[in-house]
């Protein structure tokens, strides 16, 4: 299974940097945005081939939670990685300068507020498919290491939401 999640981010990253090799240095754009829209169809490959997994009477790991972990994290950081990666291109393989601002005050909790916003999504998905693996394997097996990852999870959100919601509260002079 965590052979699984590790080719699947493997070939996240794949298709984002030959997405961007076709835009930036073989300048076909279409066709990047092809190669962008294959990183929704790894995650659906990763969470047939979890469901599978555990259909097949695999006890349910922590790996499979970590599976959703990743497919939700994937989803709602989707985009946000991809600019990530497209500024992070032009500028190391371009040499393009770009500056980027430095978020102060309410700006920076407004931009916290908003990742904040994209994980509270990876957790519902996660939540959702972890649910849904649940109910597609039945009751026969032990789910309790998925509901354990969720639990996790669970703190890791609630301390993001507490440091997000500081920077709002306690806005940064610096």
């Amino acid at each position: 299974m965590i052979a699984w999640i590790i080719t699947a981010e493997i070939a996240f990253w794949i298709v984002i940097i030959v997405g961007l090799i076709c835009r930036y240095v073989f300048k076909m754009p279409k066709l990047s945005i092809f190669f962008f829209a294959l990183t929704p169809v790894i995650d659906l490959l990763l969470v047939l081939l979890t469901a599978m997994d555990l259909k097949a009477g695999t006890p349910a790991s922590t790996a499979h939670g970590i599976a959703a972990i990743y497919i939700g994290v994937s989803i709602a950081y989707g985009k946000t990685m991809i600019s990530w990666a497209d500024v992070k291109f032009q500028q190391w393989i371009l040499k393009a300068s770009i500056e980027k601002e430095t978020l102060t005050g309410m700006a920076k909790g407004k931009h916290e507020m908003n990742m904040l916003g994209r994980h509270i999504v990876a957790y519902i998905i996660g939540a959702g498919l972890l649910y849904a693996m649940t109910l597609f394997i039945g009751s026969n097996t032990d789910t309790s290491p998925l509901f354990q990852v969720m639990k996790v999870w669970g703190i890791v959100l609630t301390i993001d939401a507490i440091i997000s919601i500081s920077y709002v509260i306690f806005p940064s002079k610096k």
